[in-house]
């Protein structure tokens, strides 16, 4: 089979067995590292993606993806804004809440405390609460009973179980003979959720929502309506077009939007892990570059026979740019093919470690999830294997232009 004379000479120079054992063993060594590099990329990226996705989901099991409120007080007019957020294209429920700032007092202690009223009925529809309870129901929420919902932290830090009573003091405050007095109430425990999210856990309570106007005296109207959509990255589209139909005295808001700083920081975690361990690939790169100079500097004299036969300086590099190629294209595909499998199979690899060292990795008292759901994105895949080959390539310009600079007569003249 007839190849080009660079090629031929690129990978002879790479199968030699009589050339330095030193420029040998860091061509070893780049390529490992490259190989490295590009598996951990790989792997910590789709870590990183299904990390991010489990608390995107657990958060959204408390929050809703669109809400309504008025630009001002209660919303009012509350049951038309609910019929037209339910008749939109891709909502696939809607349900009106009642929030407010509270107290939450037990017989041991205090704790502050978000206390959101809900219809237990449409609230499924809308939250994934029901199928995070720990003990009790939703539907043990009935108006005038004051029964209240707690997170887990909640329950643990008040010394609180089901069954057990807790006074919730509301921000509103009402006019007595004595003064003003914070408005106060009753309840006994009936349910406990954990969402897997301190946030929620620590500082969520769920009461019904009769018994939450009558505590934050909305009369009739309501906070706002809470909206759940079939596909939750819809939502920015949703709340705009939604915002449009009802006009300024509503704000529409998405989730995007009310926990921006929070997935603003995961992309920059993540955009930060990425440039540190492209930086490892980088390293390799740098290996080839000091391995390719001093092959250079090793054949000297062939290079100079090459060029006294008539081979251009372009063909001369391109000798030196294949054999370096080689070496990043290698390490690129093997790393690539590593870091996939790695991904796919890194629950298994987790329980060997554990195994092995007789150690939990992911305790169940600090993480809240103990197993590793990595999402492995193609695009992340391409975009990684894309920059290796670019860095490694371009690792090779200066020895490959160094080598053709070399003047045959002088190279010659010490052989």
């Amino acid at each position: 089979m007839i190849r080009p004379l660079e090629l031929f000479i690129g990978l002879r120079y790479t199968r030699a067995r009589r050339s330095n054992h030193f420029i040998s063993f860091i061509s070893l060594m780049a390529a490992i590292g490259i190989v490295l590099g590009v598996t951990a990329l790989i792997t910590v990226l789709s870590v990183m993606n299904g990390f991010g996705n489990d608390l995107r989901s657990r958060m959204l099991g408390a929050v809703s993806h669109v809400t309504v409120t008025a630009d001002r007080g209660a919303l009012r007019d509350w049951s038309a804004v609910l019929d037209q957020a339910n008749s939109m294209q891709g909502v696939e429920g809607a349900a009106p809440y009642v929030e407010g700032q509270g107290m939450l007092v037990s017989d041991s202690s205090s704790r502050g405390a978000m206390v959101r009223g809900i219809d237990p009925v449409a609230e499924t529809r809308v939250a994934r609460f029901q199928q995070k309870m720990t003990s009790g129901s939703l539907d043990n929420l009935k108006p005038g009973e004051y029964g209240i919902i707690i997170g887990s932290e909640i329950a643990w830090r008040l010394g609180l179980e089901m069954g057990s009573s807790v006074s919730v003091l509301s921000s509103r405050a009402q006019i007595t003979p004595a003064g003003i007095l914070p408005r106060y109430k009753r309840f006994h425990v009936v349910g406990i959720f954990e969402m897997g999210i301190s946030d929620y856990d620590g500082s969520l309570a769920l009461i019904h929502i009769d018994d939450a106007r009558r505590l934050y005296q909305t009369g009739t109207g309501v906070t706002g309506i809470r909206m759940q959509l079939a596909d939750l990255f819809f939502a920015p589209a949703m709340a705009a077009e939604l915002q449009s139909k009802l006009g300024d005295h509503y704000v529409v808001n998405d989730w995007t939007r009310e926990n921006a700083s929070f997935f603003r920081a995961l992309r920059i975690e993540k955009t930060a892990m990425f440039i540190i361990m492209m930086l490892a690939i980088a390293v390799a790169a740098f290996n080839i570059v000091s391995m390719l100079v001093m092959l250079v500097t090793d054949k000297e004299g062939d290079i100079a026979i090459l060029r006294t036969v008539g081979m251009s300086p372009g063909s001369v590099m391109g000798v030196f740019m294949i054999h370096g190629a080689i070496l990043g294209v290698f390490g690129t595909i093997a790393g690539a093919s590593a870091g996939v499998l790695l991904t796919l199979n890194i629950d298994s690899v987790v329980r060997f470690f554990e195994s092995v060292f007789q150690a939990q990795l992911f305790t169940a008292d600090i993480y809240y999830n103990t197993a590793l759901n990595p999402e492995l994105r193609w695009a992340d895949v391409t975009v990684i294997t894309i920059s290796s080959l670019l860095l490694t390539i371009s690792a090779t310009l200066y020895p490959a232009r160094r080598a053709a600079s070399i003047n045959p007569a002088q190279a010659l003249h010490y052989e």
